[in-house]
């Protein structure tokens, strides 16, 4: 019961080597025998890009892209900045200009009233939001935004009470501009944050989303396109860095994905990247951001839905419906679906049952959109479309629990689920295809039968990838031989997200394991699954890896310690290298970095819980005590945090106090089986027998053959006399040990009895 686990991976170790001089000429004449590289190509603006592709600058002109960020004024603020005001939460804003410039007099920073100037418009349509400059090169994005087409100032969210210290408070990290919007409202963008200095030098070539955004860095097509047409020479591309002709739609889609896909960054987006993962590693369907069925849930930013869908696996592509500079769709209605799909069949009565007119109008329940691709509400007023374009199973719904088109379009939400489900099976009858969602959902309730569907949804390549890797993923909660040779295979797979989630989610075992597991990826040819790969091997003594091994670990440890450090605005990213630290033994660096996320953001309870385990490892455990408190008091149904504090409690001969938060997580985690033993033994230890065992039975069902939960059912029966149920497990420990003495000794004790 002691024994707490953290998570962690090791520091970098510097090698200094000592270099002969005559190695060092030697080196230095080779290097002067070399061709001088070719220039890198530079950002140049879209201004260099007119006079040739006029007719794309012109459709770019106010679209989304466009307007995705500027500077504030007459031309580009929309919200009423003639001393309007508005009041939330008993906080009246006041909005107002001076000469030219913009105002707001809000709650600021420790929740005083202040004055603060507006330097930047975010977004155009259907909200407008407004940047604030702070110290340290920070913008922040006000909390009221303008309301485009009702013309009003309104609260992002609603029904919140966010405080003046809350990450969320628009003064905070939660609305911070650098690192929550900055990549994707502007070119060339390059968030130079020094974690150090806790400031900001942000910087970008073009405000707004231009030409470049997309195509890369422009300057040796500029060039080129400069020579006389007779004269330019046969390059690739037109010496453009990106490919954005004759691509496939994986190509395409894929070159949306660092700005339209859920995601941790890993770097900067310099254009350069073949695979995704060189700069980005994409959000599974998991819980809390998707749907079990793989619906979006928060805002996942299309590409998570898309790769879900039947479109997408039949080559379809984002162009194929919106335009690529305009990003206006090239047809209305169901006119845009029915440039594929024939409108005899899929425009009809007999397909959708809806009629296409209702008292002379256009009916929704006629539109491929309302059915195929439900809307849902994000910030308040900007309804964003599911791109999975799914099957409504308003059947599913009642099974499991997810929306359905029928009623999450606002066409049926007066009437119930089961209502949807008849009038679904009147239609099209009782047979339903398989849905993976079934076996999520049973996977994020800890169903012990979901591990087979689990490992059909990995074997298959007919499922998308995303739903294969998210199926690996879950495939952690169900540790044994077979999720063992599950994660090997997955290693091995040509499929780079597939491999990262491998990565990520191998179990941690021996040494000699992980390395032999983890060893080979650390050449793997793409950058993400590369530092990955170095963070699960960092906490592994260096006796473990071969020579060149070791090498690559520094390598790719160096850029992993990098990137995070790059993302130390964000609170995870302080606790990785908190957890690097950690498992390398350096106490101090990590519980420096623990205190750093949780200085981004106190709520951090995954930090925060780390740092309770680390304070407790130095001997202080009161404020370990304090800081698993803290987190059951933000986060009442954080189970792992009632036990950990469980666990501490006891260990501090608090057994009483303990006892209550153990039941507490016992009862939050019945799936859990190393909780459910440890109350078991608990109660065991304060007489409450009959407790005890259903607990400690709990324990076994979970893993029937747990040789630690076996000796404990043997011993409480041992220990109180029951020699039969005693000889009973015995038994069962033979069976499922048969080569273990202990189990046959132990047998013998018993009936020597």
């Amino acid at each position: 019961m002691r024994n707490w686990r953290i998570a962690g991976v090791v520091a970098l170790l510097v090698i200094v080597v000592a270099i002969p001089l005559y190695a060092v000429r030697e080196a230095q004449q080779r290097a002067a025998e070399l061709p001088i590289p070719e220039a890198h190509a530079t950002f140049v603006g879209r201004e260099q890009c007119i006079d040739c592709h006029a007719d794309a600058y012109e459709s770019w002109l106010g679209s989304h892209h466009d307007d995705a960020m500027d500077f504030a004024n007459e031309q580009t603020v929309l919200g009423d900045f003639n001393d309007a005001e508005f009041e939330y939460n008993g906080i009246t804003s006041r909005f107002y200009r001076k000469d030219d410039k913009y105002f707001v007099h809000t709650e600021g920073p420790g929740g005083e009233m202040a004055e603060f100037p507006v330097l930047y418009t975010f977004g155009v349509e259907p909200l407008q939001q407004y940047l604030v400059p702070f110290e340290g090169g920070r913008l922040q994005a006000l909390s009221t935004a303008w309301d485009v087409d009702r013309e009003r100032w309104f609260f992002l969210y609603p029904d919140t009470d966010i405080a003046a210290d809350d990450w969320l408070h628009w003064t905070r990290n939660g609305q911070n501009w650098n690192g929550m919007c900055a990549e994707c409202h502007s070119t060339n963008l390059r968030k130079n944050f020094d974690a150090e200095s806790n400031t900001f030098s942000t910087e970008w070539s073009e405000i707004d989303v231009s030409c470049e955004a997309c195509h890369g860095p422009g300057s040796k097509h500029v060039d080129w396109a400069n020579v006389d047409p007779m004269g330019r020479p046969i390059v690739d591309n037109y010496d453009l860095v990106v490919d954005t002709s004759d691509i496939d739609n994986r190509q395409l889609v894929d070159l949306c994905a660092p700005c339209h896909a859920r995601r941790a960054e890993i770097g900067d987006y310099d254009h350069s990247q073949v695979d995704l993962l060189e700069i980005t590693v994409p959000s599974l369907l998991i819980e809390g951001l998707y749907h079990a069925d793989g619906q979006i849930l928060e805002e996942d930013y299309v590409w998570g839905s898309f790769l879900q869908s039947k479109m997408y696996a039949n080559e379809v592509r984002c162009d194929d419906c919106h335009d690529v500079h305009s990003l206006k769709l090239h047809k209305q209605g169901n006119d845009l679906c029915l440039q594929c799909h024939l409108g005899d069949t899929y425009d009809s009565y007999d397909h959708h049952f809806h009629q296409k007119f209702v008292e002379g109008e256009p009916s929704d329940g006629a539109l491929c959109v309302k059915c195929h691709m439900p809307e849902q509400a994000f910030m308040v007023i900007d309804y964003r479309a599911d791109h999975s374009l799914r099957v409504p199973r308003p059947d599913l719904s009642l099974e499991i629990g997810v929306p359905n088109g029928c009623s999450q379009s606002g066409c049926h939400d007066d009437q119930t689920v089961e209502w949807s489900v008849e009038a679904y099976t009147d239609w099209y009858g009782k047979a339903r295809k398989p849905h993976f969602g079934t076996v999520m959902a049973a996977a994020r309730n800890g169903d012990p039968g979901a591990e087979d569907g689990l490992h059909a949804l990995l074997e298959s390549t007919l499922y998308p990838v995303i739903i294969r890797a998210t199926a690996l993923n879950a495939l952690q909660a169900y540790p044994g031989e077979r999720t063992d040779d599950a994660m090997r295979r997955a290693l091995a797979d040509e499929e780079a997200l597939l491999r990262v989630t491998a990565v990520d989610a191998v179990a941690q075992q021996t040494p000699e394991g992980l390395v032999d597991h983890l060893g080979p990826m650390l050449f793997d040819p793409v950058r993400g699954v590369r530092i990955r790969a170095a963070a699960r091997l960092g906490g592994v003594g260096r006796e473990y890896f071969k020579a060149y091994q070791r090498d690559a670990l520094d390598k790719e440890l160096a850029e992993y310690i990098e990137a995070t450090k790059r993302n130390l605005d964000f609170a995870a990213s302080g606790m990785n290298l908190a957890n690097l630290y950690a498992s390398q033994g350096d106490a101090a660096s990590a519980e420096r970095y623990y205190r750093m996320a949780l200085e981004v953001d106190d709520l951090f309870f995954p930090a925060k819980m780390n740092l309770a385990v680390l304070v407790s490892q130095q001997g202080n455990n009161a404020e370990a005590e304090r800081l698993l408190r803290e987190v059951l008091a933000a986060y009442p149904e954080q189970y792992d945090a009632a036990y950990s504090l469980a666990l501490l409690l006891v260990g501090m001969n608090q057994v009483d106090e303990g006892l209550s938060y153990l039941a507490r997580a016992a009862e939050g985690m019945p799936q859990h089986s190393r909780v459910q033993y440890n109350y078991g033994l608990l109660l065991a230890q304060l007489s409450r027998d009959d407790d005890a065992e259903v607990a400690l039975r709990s324990a076994l069902d979970l893993e029937p053959e747990n040789f630690d939960f076996l000796y404990a059912l043997i011993d409480f029966h041992y220990k109180r006399g029951q020699l039969d149920k005693a000889l009973e497990f015995a038994d069962r420990m033979i069976q499922a040990h048969p080569l273990q003495r202990f189990g046959h000794e132990v047998k013998a004790a018993i009936e020597g009895r």
